[in-house]
Parts: C-alpha cells; structure tokens; sequence
C-alpha cells in the first residue's frame, strides 16, 4: 500500500530508520508543522511516544531519560520558538554526554526570509552544541533521496551514541498537505516495487555504524603502570558521570590493586554501591581535604581520575594544590579538568583501562596512607550523624534522603545547594542507588522534567531532591506525572529564594544582596499538588521530615514533601559544622604515623 502523499512518506521513512538504528522513545511537542513526524512516532509500533505541552520541560524529560538509560531519545518540535526552547536541553546534553536526536520541524525554503509567519532561520540553531547538523532535503519520493535519509537517519543515531556521545539535530522542513490526506499522483503507486530497499529499509539500520573502543598502546599503558607501583600514595577520583564509568566492578579491583582511596562524587555512581569490604570509598572529603596541610598529611604521589570534574570545589582545590602526577581519563580525547594542572590525558575507555591496570599491577601503596582516609571517613560520618536531626541543617535533609533510600531507587539531585550538600553530607553505603544530576551546564532549569524522564524509564522508586527555585523553573514539567504515567517523591527545600548566593562575597553587601541575588518570592506552593495530582505535605521538624519521607517511599503516588528553611541561618550552621568537623578531625591527630 502506497503512502498517501510526499510527505507522509518522508516522515515515515525517517521514524522507520530511526527505529530500526535504535532510538524506542519519543518525546513530541504539539504543533502544526510537526503534524508528519508526530503521526510517524505515534503510530510506530516499536517506539513509545509521549506528547508534552512546554518544549523546554519536553526537551529536559527526553533528557532524563536518555541519562538514565544511555540510549537515545528522539524529540521533536514544531517551527519557530518552539524549536529555540529546546536550546537548555541541547547545551545539557552536550556538555553532560547524553544522546538526543533533535528533529526540529521547518517551513519550506521559498517562505524563510519573507515574513511568514512561525518562520525562523533554524539552520545550525544550536551551534557547536550539537554533535551533528544537517536540514534534510525536502521530502521526495525518489529512491535516491529515499536512501540517502534513510542513511542520515542512521548516522545520526550512531554520532549520538558514539564517543563521546550526545545530540545531534536533524532540521526537517515541510509542505503541506502536512496530515495523511491523499494526493493523487504524489507517490508513485509503484514505487515500493521499483525500488524496495529505499522504501522498505533493511533488516535492522539501513548502515551498521561500528565504533571502535578507544585504548592505550602498550607502551603508554606499560608507563601508567609504572607510575603507579612507583607511588606509595596515590587516589582514584570519580567524578560525575551519567553511569558509573568505570563500572563498579573494575574500579573496585583497581583500588584493591593500587590500595588507593577512592574520591567518590555522588554523581560518579560510585558513592553508594560498593562492598563495604571493598574499597575505601570516601564522601566526606569536601568537608576535609582543604585542612589536611595542617595536620602534616604528605600529598598523593599520583592521581587517576575518571569522569567529569568533582562537584567540591575543595576536591578540585586539593587536586591542583597536589604535587601529584595526575591521569585523566576520559575516552574521547577532551579535557574534563578546568583547573588545567592533569600532567597525562589517556584516551581510553574507562572500564578497560581499569581492569587492564588492575591486571597489570602487582604492588599496591602504603597501607598507612589508605588508612588515614578510612579513619578519617569514620570520624567524619560520626560527627554528621550527631547534627543531622538539627532544624536548620538543610544538609540534614539530603544526608536523610541519601541514607533511608532504598537499594535500586533513582536520585535525581538539583543544582545549586541539594547537590552540594549531597555531595558533603551524602555517606557511602553499599546500596545501589542511582544519583543523577544536570551537571553539565548546571542550570537549575529543566530539573523536574529531567527527574520525570528518568523515572519513565526505571522500575525503582524516584526521588527529586530540588530547591525553591529550580522547582518553580520548571513547574510545568510536574504535566509529566500524568502524561508519563509515572510516581515520585519530591523533596522541595523551601528557603524562600536563592540560598546558594550566601555563599559568595556578594552576601556582605545588602543592599543589593537580598533583592537582586537572593531573591525571596513568598509562594505557597501547596496548590501546585492540586494543579498537577500530587500530595503536598510539610515536614515542620528534621524528624518528622524522616517520618514523611520513608511513608513517601512506601506508598503508591507523587507526593510533594516541603522543607522550609532560612537560608541565612542554614549557611550560619554549615560554617559551624564545617569549625567542629575540622577541630573533631584534628583532635583525633594523626600523630604516630609513618607520613605515608
């Protein structure tokens, strides 16, 4: 059976040979101009289709999910702003490694640069965000140009999922007739008979895209190896990634070779996971690193570090403060360590350089030096477990959500303070939890939508720990609850504006602070449940925060639990602990040891 018109037919091939390279979800945004592709994904048997009203919320849901899952989610908007509303989902994608396909619906050529109307140069609208562009041709039924998007199409999918991975934007203009009506003589009623492969594809994508896995030669590798059984002292750094990359498994056998302490970002997937009778996974360290010159600790001889940049900048500090040999890993050649002071960039897949090292190594360091790191661990974790329950700890909070999760739930941590405090309060545990964040770009927009997209796409519980204004940024994403058929708690830590700014020189100067930095709002946001089918309940004390969060985990639904804080008085305790850490810590000196 013949498509009814051009247009249907391009659409349709195009949906089919995204399909069939990989891409089962979709994520459509309504709009007129978007009509062929929207029917395409809809009907499509193998891909699960989602429409969102708010382009901004539908990028960032798309997002999620394909954080979570490592496969690519296809979005799609109609002409005009709709497609520039993509852009923050875009620039997250790229700079966090998620694959996107981006199709962007267009007018045809005649009407750019005429006044018409919902017309806008979308050619290369994302920059160098992008992994790939291109505007395909308009829409024709010939063999040739049938086969040559059938080819784009896979190529796409393939650049999206390569390395590094991340979006790729495909601009589709469109004529009308842009809905199924029939065309007489617009496709050839023998076309399907004439040329059969441009109209049915292949078995599978019309090109297979092989990516080869990035490695060391043996020279290169012989020399990291000999740097690191030349060190008594030596770290491995995680930092965020959106799976644990290298997998838990053979970064646990690379800390078992070396001996080395791990500095686990609550992003890396390495925080909480491993066997407590595994390596020394440290959290603690943003609360400490930045006093261990005072009590006489030596620095690492050498460093190798997987993932993004850590989210402490104390960690980042302490790195390049380090007269340490540093290695970075990172398997697509770029630089992930912007205070510039790595000596080595080793272009290699994380989880095959580890085992091959962890093979390779036959001389793990000092056991002092390990064990400063576990001691230190125990007393810190001792010292926050005392103050979590206090009212004014916001870091409270996150240490409770990280503690009481449940094995195999999903994280989704906001920017801004949540995800450091996670990162300083959040104690490893041998749960398998699942932390992700948009640390990308780390914009505070698009996380709801973000956390949503990655519980459409997992079994276990979702939790969103996120802020007062990152919540309202993105309030239209909480349509996702109902259209995505999915359930979460959220965590809404309310101090009345932006509590992070007290953390920067410009909270001594007010005015300007609070109006134009920190920004108080006075919204209520329990209609916000009604609005989009939740539960709203406020937690008035630490304890009953505990109480409501663990009855969240438990019962079926979203309900949204609010934490309200003073933002002041929230940093004033942060600076205190951050006193009594530090005298707790160096009390418990370190006297006796080697220096090792």
């Amino acid at each position: 059976m013949t498509a009814p018109n051009r247009t249907v037919l391009w659409a349709e091939t195009l949906v089919g040979e995204l399909a069939a390279a990989g891409v089962t979800r979709a994520v459509l945004a309504p709009g007129s101009r978007s009509t062929p592709l929207t029917v395409a994904f809809a009907a499509h048997d193998d891909i699960e289709a989602i429409s969102l009203l708010d382009e901004r919320s539908a990028g960032f849901y798309a997002l999620g999910q394909a954080a979570l899952t490592g496969e690519p989610t296809a979005i799609v908007t109609t002409s005009g702003t709709a497609t520039a509303n993509l852009h923050p989902a875009v620039i997250e994608a790229d700079a966090a490694r998620v694959p996107l396909v981006v199709l962007t619906a267009d007018r045809p050529p005649e009407l750019h640069d005429s006044g018409a109307n919902q017309t806008i140069d979308q050619k290369q609208l994302y920059g160098s965000a992008v992994r790939q562009y291109r505007t395909l041709p308009e829409p024709a039924p010939r063999p040739r140009k049938l086969r040559s998007l059938r080819v784009t199409a896979a190529r796409a999918v393939a650049t999206a999922t390569g390395t590094p991975p991340g979006p790729v934007h495909l601009n589709v203009p469109f004529r009308k007739p842009l809905e199924p009506t029939p065309v007489e003589g617009d496709v050839p009623a023998d076309l399907a008979d004439r040329a059969p492969l441009a109209v049915e594809g292949r078995d599978g994508p019309f090109v297979d895209v092989s990516n080869g896995r990035p490695g060391l030669p043996d020279q290169d590798l012989s020399g990291v190896v000999d740097a690191i059984e030349a060190a008594d002292r030596g770290l491995l750094v995680a930092g965020p990634t959106n799976r644990p990359a290298p997998t838990r498994a053979a970064l646990a056998a690379l800390a078992d070779a070396t001996g080395f302490p791990v500095l686990a970002d609550p992003l890396s997937g390495h925080r909480f996971g491993h066997d407590p009778d595994g390596p020394v996974v440290c959290g603690g360290y943003d609360s400490y690193l930045d006093a261990v010159d005072s009590w006489g600790w030596p620095d690492p001889e050498v460093v190798v570090r997987f993932g993004r940049s850590p989210t402490s900048k104390v960690c980042r500090h302490y790195l390049r403060d380090a007269n340490a040999r540093q290695f970075v890993v990172d398997p697509a050649g770029r630089w992930p360590e912007a205070e510039f002071m790595a000596t080595d960039l080793l272009v290699a897949e994380p989880t095959a350089l580890a085992r091959t090292l962890a093979e390779q190594l036959s001389t793990p360091g000092s056991e002092a030096w390990r064990s400063r790191f576990a001691d230190t661990e125990r007393a810190y974790w001792s010292v926050i477990e005392q103050r979590r329950a206090e009212p004014a700890f916001e870091g409270g909070i996150l240490s409770q959500i990280a503690a009481d999760a449940p094995a195999e739930a999903t994280l989704v941590v906001s920017n801004s303070m949540p995800v450091r405090d996670l990162d300083r309060f959040g104690e490893p545990r041998d749960a398998p939890i699942r932390v992700i964040g948009n640390r990308g770009a780390s914009g505070i927009d698009g996380v709801t939508s973000t956390a949503l997209g990655a519980g459409s796409v997992t079994e276990g519980p979702l939790v969103l720990a996120i802020g007062d204004l990152a919540f309202y940024h993105d309030l239209t994403g909480l349509l996702a609850l109902d259209r995505g058929d999915v359930e979460a708690t959220i965590v809404l830590v309310n101090n009345d504006g932006g509590g992070i700014f007290h953390m920067l020189p410009i909270e001594s100067f007010d005015p300007p602070f609070t109006e134009f930095f920190e920004t108080p709002h006075g919204l209520d946001f329990s209609p916000v449940a009604d609005l989009f089918g939740a539960t709203f309940v406020r937690a008035e004390t630490p304890s009953a925060f505990g109480e409501l969060y663990r009855e969240s985990l438990a019962s079926a639904g979203t309900q949204i639990i609010e934490v309200q804080t003073d933002a002041t008085e929230s940093h004033r305790t942060r600076e205190t602990l951050a006193e009594d850490v530090a005298s707790v810590l160096e009390s418990g000196s370190h006297e006796g040891e080697d220096g090792q």
